[in-house]
């Protein structure tokens, strides 16, 4: 232990493996952003938003579920062997669909999406927390975000140029097949454990009030969604985020494909949003470590707000082309400096606990907004769905506002 050290700098070559792993987690979620909803709606025949949302809702609830396992079992077994299981998981997924007959199939091959989501990407949050220590957890959440999402733009942009010059499977999820196999091989060969680096930054944490007991998981779940009001305001946002990620994901193709809008099109807006997300992270990060939390969060909720708003209202391709934009920037404000946020209230012994409890919540909020808006949207319409969504973003934002601390306080895990 005496060799290791806390640091960016001191464990670039392990944390520059640990971005570039985690391109390879998001661009397995990009596969699907732009040609499944198309593909349930013209391949399958479906004509339910509730139907074809289903996908998303295997897939949120999966996460949000094995989030809270992944992070526990982490704190017990380490960090790599949860990465790697994870990334077995994400193997049969571009077989599944490729090849499935029935839409069940497409709803399993997301389970096992969201179990590779879980598991990867947490694990790659939690060991870059781990290296770094607690002096740049903004920039080491904003270079891992930017990563995964960055990718999951370009995979979207990606597999709707192809469909569009093919069709809509098999040939955009040929490079699911290579993606899953080197992000095993990855996991597998070169990334270290990183769970010594926990110990050693809890051996020399100034929060000792803990005493170095591991608190039990129903402890660390209420107090991270109830208990400390800053922390349910952080939880709260989570899911909202998602919850108007997970529409756009399931509705926007077909909310654009209705006005005429051409696969290829379609796939250069869903590229935007997450692009945009995925860059920016790499400022709003290490801005958060040093204006703070509470003013990014919120405004970040209500630029959102803006975004969606802005597509449902200006039905052309120039103003959704903005909307993404803004929809981007917004997240961007929002997603590295929420994670942030929770591993300020944490001690190095239970945080990863923490962030699982987070990002259950936040998971969560995929399953959430599919089923919500595509059950509004088969009711009164795909536009008043996106309008509520835009509105509930809206709130969330002043949730935030009125409830979390403005300091970033470490207390001890209590009620409060």
């Amino acid at each position: 232990m005496s060799e290791m050290r806390l640091g960016l700098r001191e464990n670039l070559p392990q944390f520059a493996l640990l971005v570039v792993l985690n391109s390879f987690v998001g661009a397995m979620v990009g596969l699907e952003r732009t040609v499944l909803p198309l593909l349930g709606e013209q391949e399958f025949g479906l004509s339910s938003k509730t139907a074809i949302t289903s996908f998303i809702v295997s897939f949120g609830v999966t996460k949000a579920i094995i989030n809270l396992i992944a992070a526990r079992a982490s704190d017990r077994i380490g960090r790599k062997p949860i990465l790697v299981v994870g990334w077995l998981f994400a193997l049969p997924v571009p077989f599944l669909i490729i090849y499935a007959p029935a839409w069940w199939l497409i709803d399993l091959a997301n389970v096992l999406l969201g179990a590779n989501q879980a598991m990867a990407w947490s694990m790659t949050v939690i060991m870059k927390i781990d290296l770094v220590g607690p002096k740049r957890r903004g920039l080491a959440l904003g270079l891992n975000e930017f990563a995964g999402y960055f990718a999951v733009g370009v995979m979207s942009w990606v597999t709707g140029y192809i469909a569009a010059h093919s069709a809509l499977r098999p040939q955009p999820f040929y490079l699911g097949i290579v993606i899953a196999i080197v992000g095993i091989t990855m996991s597998a060969l070169f990334v270290r454990e990183t769970r010594p680096y926990a110990h050693l930054e809890a051996a020399t944490s100034l929060q000792t009030s803990s005493g170095g007991v591991r608190p039990s998981l129903q402890n660390v779940f209420y107090v991270t969604s109830l208990g400390n009001v800053s922390l349910f305001a952080a939880c709260q946002a989570g899911l909202v985020n998602n919850l108007n990620d997970g529409m756009s994901w399931g509705l926007y193709p077909l909310f654009f494909g209705a006005y005429g809008l051409g696969v290829g099109s379609i796939g250069t807006i869903k590229a935007v949003y997450p692009i945009v997300w995925g860059v920016l992270q790499v400022v709003t990060g290490p801005l958060s470590d040093r204006v703070g939390r509470k003013e990014l969060i919120a405004w970040g909720m209500i630029v959102q707000s803006g975004g969606i708003w802005l597509t449902v209202l200006m039905p052309t391709y120039v103003a959704w082309l903005v909307g993404a934009a803004l929809q981007g920037l917004g997240t961007a404000m929002v997603y590295p400096t929420l994670l942030a946020a929770i591993t300020d209230h944490a001690h190095p012994a239970w945080r990863a606990t923490s962030l699982g409890v987070y990002r259950f919540w936040r998971d969560l909020g995929y399953a959430i907004g599919a089923v919500l808006s595509g059950a509004v949207a088969d009711l009164v319409g795909i536009a008043a769905a996106i309008h509520l969504v835009a509105a509930l973003t809206f709130v969330s934002g002043l949730v935030v506002a009125r409830l979390m601390g403005q300091t970033r306080p470490r207390p001890a895990l209590a009620h409060p």
